[in-house]
């Protein structure tokens, strides 16, 4: 039976959906904007800023969950504007270090709240 996660240092969803559900082994993670967990504002106006603070509250539910980003297996990410997926890159190596879980980007023509980058992910226990 599918178990949904809520983490009080992840922002709340903007709809109808769960931050995450588990099932099983595996850890399905809705996708993660720049918002600031208190106050649903977004973080930053630059693509590194918002990615930054996105991997953040994707790592925040990693955490609540007793996990970290070597859990990871896949991510999806949904660029505004794929001729910045160096400067993407760069911080999304920062961030996770020597995970390297499968990955897809994806580049889209909106986000939520008018963000530049959105992360979903799927983790293993």
């Amino acid at each position: 039976m599918p178990r949904l996660i809520f983490s009080s240092e992840a922002p709340a969803p903007v709809g109808p959906y769960s931050q995450a559900v588990e099932c099983g082994n595996l850890i399905f993670i809705s996708g993660q904007i720049a918002l600031d967990k208190d106050t649903s504002e977004v973080i930053g106006s630059t693509l590194k800023e918002q990615t930054r603070a996105a991997l953040k509250n994707l790592k925040a539910i990693l955490t609540s969950q007793g996990l970290t980003s070597g859990s990871l297996v896949k991510t999806t990410v949904f660029l505004r504007d794929i001729g910045a997926f160096g400067d993407f890159n760069q911080i999304y190596q920062e961030e996770l270090g020597d995970a390297r879980p499968a990955r897809s980007v994806v580049e889209v023509s909106g986000l939520p709240k008018n963000v530049l980058v959105e992360i979903e992910a799927v983790a293993c226990r």
